[in-house]
């Protein structure tokens, strides 16, 4: 009896944890329908609608869930997001893609450089460079950053918080106004797609 008591006790504290997580996700991303964060997202299809146009690719890099993030958006470009009919793929690469490149530049030069390193290959002047930190100080994150402006990228932070350093050394910085990095991570996903969606009717209708 004592242990059913204490079962119900424990599942009404998680029931209401759960709600404030549901209502913490919401909240920020009602945050994104303000003025400012829609124009930085417009904005950001745009030049990468502009860029593909041009015949340029779409470069993403992020640690951790970043890194998911990098791979989940270079997927839905690569195979399709939500366009009905059959699409060219576009080009699209995620740099903690590939292990062998990672961990060959990790153990050579440094993790500082795991990404830099792979950009300074890849990245032509007509491509768009997106790094993706929560805090927007990721030390390899920005070295690729500060790569990817000497290669000429026109260049995107995926942010939050305060936006770091990452901030004032990217062209357009999408900011999500929270300091919680799991609430963060779960509004980039919602840009991400977001920005696929509106792309894909911008070449394709």
């Amino acid at each position: 009896m004592r242990s059913q008591k204490f079962s119900l006790v424990n599942r009404k504290k998680s029931r209401d944890r759960l709600r404030e997580i549901l209502l913490e996700s919401i909240r920020t991303k009602e945050a994104l329908l303000s003025d400012a964060m829609l124009q930085c997202i417009l904005s950001a299809s745009e030049r990468i609608t502009h860029s593909f146009r041009r015949g340029g690719k779409l470069i993403l890099y992020g640690n951790g869930g970043s890194a998911s993030d990098s791979l989940h958006i270079a997927g839905e470009f690569l195979g399709r997001f939500s366009h009905d009919i059959k699409r060219p793929s576009l080009p699209a690469v995620a740099l903690s893609g590939n292990p062998a490149s990672l961990t060959a530049i990790s153990n050579d030069f440094g993790y500082l450089y795991s990404f830099a390193r792979e950009l300074e290959g890849l990245a032509n002047p007509t491509d768009v460079a997106v790094g993706i930190s929560t805090s927007g100080n990721s030390p390899n994150v920005l070295e690729a950053t500060k790569m990817a402006k000497k290669k000429r990228l026109y260049t995107i932070g995926l942010t939050g918080g305060t936006g770091g350093k990452l901030k004032s050394l990217v062209d357009l910085c999408i900011l999500v106004p929270s300091s919680n990095t799991q609430r963060i991570q779960e509004s980039h996903i919602t840009i991400g797609h977001a920005i696929c969606e509106l792309v894909e009717k911008a070449l394709y209708g």
